[in-house]
């Protein structure tokens, strides 16, 4: 190789590969659940010059100068986010979802100390697992991660086993939890907030949720509300059923409000990635604007999802409660395969969605890059326009696949015809193409 070459020549592959992913997405069936596809009016927020400057601290209240129009895009992010889930306090500044939740345990407790979570094949997500996983709580804050017993054939929290597990560990063996984490990322019905709140907070256990996945449909007012039903802080995605750019934001009453301020910065962060807040706040008046209209088609087109595969062979989780009431579906699929393998001759169809852990998976010695599920999510499809009618279409290219086992290229041809249809983002103020691919060199 010559090397005199090759920084040139990497320059022009990595902007090629962008561009080719763009091509590809515009060809593509976007079903990843914690995926979405954001405004041409969030894409130019995220382009702008705040990505490269340095906001450390509270609005009015920064390490750093040149701050002027920053403070004024923050305050009024934290406006909209407290009008869309009628919240007394809001920390837009987390990065991510799982800093949002790392911030979270850094105000409420100590290494060493008790949280309940469920477990990761139940649901919980990888920033609520335990050491031995790697997860966030265990690994990075030292916590001892106590899991939900779970339903499998409800897919949800048990709340009378939770209540006698929590009352042993207190009462037997004198040792609380600080906090408990509701939500997940397997997530399809609404959790116990308001049967197990009133519980919780006797024993002085703070009732947290996570709503990284759901928060567009909890903003939209179609799965629940977890800040009337009795959590006390609630952290969420702002990328998934949202629609903004990759972040976090952490909710809460006042009460909580200093110590998440502390654990945010400096404790978890330094600088915040200003121009996210920027694509934050447009994403919250999006949703404050078109918010309703798009959950409630969200949740239709999942219904949908789920009825169809069901209808045509697959094992879709709850169907006696209707598949879901979120964004997301759950298939097991062992009698065709493993998750991983049908997984990737997925993506060579151009339909893209993700492996997943379900119950029973562990059990049966299955792992995560090979498991016995697959989840669905419709938030970005949706987005683009589609309807039921749809994802009746999209449901009839996966099962060609799955079940029917045709070659991976006829069927992508198909999904790229298809999408022909669905070029541009919905649910917006300014609509564009979706995954129009911009040079400004």
């Amino acid at each position: 190789m010559n090397h005199s070459n090759a920084p040139e020549e990497a320059y022009h592959e990595i902007l090629l590969n962008l561009e080719k992913h763009h091509k590809w997405f515009s060809k593509s069936i976007p079903l990843i659940a914690s995926e979405n596809i954001p405004s041409p009016t969030v894409r130019e927020a995220m382009i702008s010059d705040f990505m490269n400057r340095y906001a450390e601290g509270w609005p009015g209240e920064r390490v750093y100068a040149g701050c002027k129009y920053i403070d004024q895009v923050e305050i009024k992010c934290i406006e909209l986010a407290k009008q869309l889930f009628k919240s007394q306090f809001v920390d837009v500044r987390p990065i991510s979802g799982v800093c949002a939740n790392l911030a979270v345990y850094s105000a409420l407790s100590r290494p060493n100390e008790r949280m309940f979570a469920l477990s990761i094949p139940n649901g919980g997500h990888i920033s609520h697992g335990r050491e031995k996983f790697s997860g966030t709580a265990g690994l990075v804050h030292g916590l001892r991660v106590e899991y939900f017993p779970f339903n499998k054939e409800k897919m949800n929290i048990d709340v009378d086993k939770t209540k006698d597990k929590i009352k042993k560990m207190i009462e037997d063996e004198k040792d609380a939890p600080k906090f408990v984490m509701f939500g997940g990322s397997l997530f399809l019905f609404p959790h116990p907030i308001k049967e197990l709140a009133n519980f919780l907070k006797s024993y002085k256990v703070v009732v947290c949720y996570d709503a990284a996945h759901v928060a567009g449909l909890i903003a939209g007012g179609k799965f629940q509300d977890p800040l009337r039903e009795g959590a006390e802080i609630m952290t969420l995605s702002t990328h998934k059923t949202l629609f903004g750019p990759q972040g976090g934001t952490i909710l809460s009453s006042e009460k909580y409000s200093e110590q998440i301020k502390k654990a945010v910065f400096p404790g978890n962060t330094s600088n915040h990635h200003l121009h996210s807040v920027a694509g934050k706040a447009i994403a919250f008046a999006e949703m404050l604007k078109f918010g309703k209209d798009y959950a409630e088609q969200v949740v239709k087109n999942a219904k949908m999802m789920g009825q169809a595969l069901h209808e045509k062979g697959l094992e879709v989780f709850a169907e006696d409660k209707g598949f879901t009431q979120s964004h997301q579906i759950v298939m097991n699929i062992v009698k065709y395969g493993l998750g991983g393998d049908i997984e990737k001759d997925l993506e060579k169809s151009n339909i893209i969605l993700n492996r997943q852990l379900i119950p029973g998976d562990t059990k049966a010695g299955r792992h995560y890059m090979n498991p016995g599920g697959l989840r669905i999510g419709v938030s970005e499809v949706t987005r683009l326009g589609m309807t039921e009618s749809d994802i009746l279409e999209i449901a009839d290219f996966i099962c060609r696949i799955i079940i029917k086992k045709e070659k991976p290229d006829k069927v992508a041809k198909d999904v790229s015809e298809f999408r022909e249809s669905f070029k541009n983002v919905q649910y917006c103020f300014k609509s564009g193409e979706a995954y129009q691919y911009i040079k400004i060199r």
